[in-house]
């Protein structure tokens, strides 16, 4: 399951969403996009976790939930769009 959380502090690396979301389950792996100039946190990234039901406890659990002083926004991810 492939999940979006945003909302994100700049401040926040990819082992500190890793650890958030293990506490629900195996994270297999843990993606912030950055901006490909600056190198800066866009404030968003995805997660996936293999379990489909480990990651939907992942979703209820923190949608809302504070981390680093900004409130996650945290939901399954959109398929990419073909263009």
């Amino acid at each position: 399951m492939n999940i979006y959380v945003g909302n994100l502090n700049f401040k926040v690396e990819e082992s500190d969403l890793t650890r958030v979301f293990e506490e629900f389950g195996t994270v297999s792996s843990c993606n912030i996009i950055t901006d490909k100039y600056s190198g800066r946190s866009k404030g968003f990234g995805f997660v996936t976790m293999d379990n489909d039901e480990e990651g939907n406890k992942a979703i209820q659990e923190l949608n809302g939930t504070t981390l680093e002083d900004r409130e996650m926004v945290v939901n399954e991810a959109r398929p990419k769009k073909e263009y």
